[in-house]
């Protein structure tokens, strides 16, 4: 299996290669030269190691396919080592939650649970196992690896959790300063292990997603300081991702026959793109439904076929902050497909005209329709009064709290129920992560965890930096050793 840019890039690379690199050498994102079918007899196979072995040996089966440069006895042990109940808290470790209504005859929707790891959000579905791969390669090698990153509330403290402790690691988190619930920052700022290192960063997320891509596109720098991503612009986190949607297709069916839609909270398009990635395997998809909040960048273009980034004063502050991105970085990855793997045209409009215009229109471009009809990309956007009216009602009618972003999904996913097909939404996180919006919709405190009691009184440390990567830059430099 080789790994070619987006951007058209000469290279092509082995699995290991990508994990510790990130973004190409020319600006573009990793993708398999082509996706590995999983045709009737694998994905029968496949059903039935879950059903008879569970989630770590699923995950290893379905990794297999996309990573041949590490042992396959490695790679069992990792994935064993990863998806354990000690970790997530359930032995399903993704189990699907069905919200039935009194009286009907089969649930409305389905909610497919991927926030039961150590920081309460489906990033730990990833993150996890990326620890554990990075942890292999570089005592494999002998090298170390600064992990550079950007979070909008769930990616740090997954980074951080899994990476915290791990030999050879250290991790380098940007954030946007203020703009992250206080449960979010405390996880992040209470870490005070050597190898962790937080960043709170004056502006939006997108800002620190610039500084990200900026430091990645200096060779030379990135080279001397051994500078990784755990973003999803890393290949490797979306692909651990693409596990969970066979695992929730095999929960929703009972035979190939069947097929299940997805609705999936979006900001970056990672986690969606990751079940883009499943459908072209051949899993049984129907609809891919990205749900938005306010910066609405991902359903303007579903709609219109126009890619328009909003700046720093137009991306909104919502109550589902994980999603107040209008640069999704994944999508370059789906336009790439969407455009037939047209790497002159990826680089003509990601490359440079994204940069200087601020968008890009596709509405005239008769290959934007296979969006929809091809590949089976739906959308919608909520807003906070629906968003608190939608927790209201799930809690009202199925008795489940629901956080903010799952909400944004399942008000979504609502208007896009088709009866004769199940609809999965992806939950994105425990509702304890947004404790305001959910007093403010109920009137009660979600329930926390144990382990977090009392996490906001803890100490913390973080710098606080303006948005500038020369400063960065230094940091890092002088963190390093």
């Amino acid at each position: 299996m080789r790994y070619l840019s987006t951007r058209g890039h000469a290279d092509r690379k082995r699995f290991c290669e990508i994990l510790l690199e990130g973004l190409a050498p020319d600006g573009g994102l990793y993708l398999p030269e082509s996706y590995p079918r999983v045709d009737a007899a694998m994905l029968t196979r496949f059903r039935q190691v879950w059903q008879s072995q569970g989630y770590a040996a699923l995950a290893f089966e379905v990794l297999s396919l996309y990573i041949d440069d590490i042992p396959a006895e490695d790679l069992k042990a990792l994935c064993l080592k990863t998806y354990t109940e000690q970790v997530f808290g359930t032995p399903q470790i993704v189990p699907l939650k069905p919200l039935q209504s009194a009286g009907s005859a089969k649930p409305d929707l389905y909610l497919e649970a991927l926030s039961n790891g150590p920081t309460l959000a489906f990033k730990d579905m990833a993150m996890q196992l990326l620890g554990n791969l990075f942890e292999y390669e570089l005592t494999r090698r002998g090298e170390e690896l600064n992990i550079f990153g950007a979070t909008s509330g769930d990616t740090g403290s997954a980074a951080e959790y899994a990476m915290r402790g791990k030999k050879g690691v250290r991790v380098f988190m940007t954030s946007p300063n203020g703009r992250m619930s206080p449960f979010q920052q405390a996880q992040m700022f209470s870490l005070l292990d050597d190898n962790i290192h937080n960043i709170a960063i004056e502006g939006v997320f997108d800002d620190c997603q610039d500084l990200v891509k900026s430091v990645s596109n200096d060779l030379n720098f990135k080279r001397q300081y051994k500078i990784g991503t755990v973003n999803s612009i890393n290949w490797a986190r979306l692909l651990a991702q693409v596990v969970y949607y066979f695992a929730g297709y095999f929960q929703a069916t009972q035979s190939n026959a069947q097929m299940v839609s997805f609705t999936v909270p979006s900001g970056n398009f990672g986690n969606v793109c990751a079940g883009h990635v499943a459908r072209m395997m051949g899993l049984p998809i129907d609809r891919l439904v990205v749900a938005t909040n306010e910066n609405d960048v991902l359903d303007e273009f579903f709609r219109t076929g126009v890619y328009r980034v909003r700046g720093t004063a137009d991306t909104h502050e919502t109550s589902s902050p994980s999603m107040d991105i209008s640069k999704a970085s994944n999508f370059e990855r789906f336009v790439f497909d969407l455009l037939d793997r047209d790497a002159a045209k990826i680089q003509a409009i990601f490359g440079e005209g994204l940069s200087h215009q601020g968008f890009f229109d596709l509405s005239a471009d008769p290959r934007f329709a296979k969006a929809a009809t091809v590949y089976g990309f739906d959308s919608g956007k909520s807003t906070h009064a629906q968003r608190l009216q939608t927790i209201q009602q799930v809690f009202a009618q199925y008795g489940v709290m629901i956080d903010t972003h799952t909400a944004d999904g399942v008000k979504v996913a609502q208007e896009h129920v088709n009866l004769q097909v199940p609809m999965i939404v992806l939950e994105t996180a425990l509702p304890i992560k947004f404790a305001a919006t959910i007093v403010e919709a109920l009137g009660r405190e979600p329930e926390r965890p144990p382990q977090f009691e009392g996490i906001e009184q803890l100490p913390k440390r973080v710098k606080v930096m303006p948005a500038d990567v020369a400063q960065l830059k230094s940091y890092i430099a002088q963190h390093c050793h």
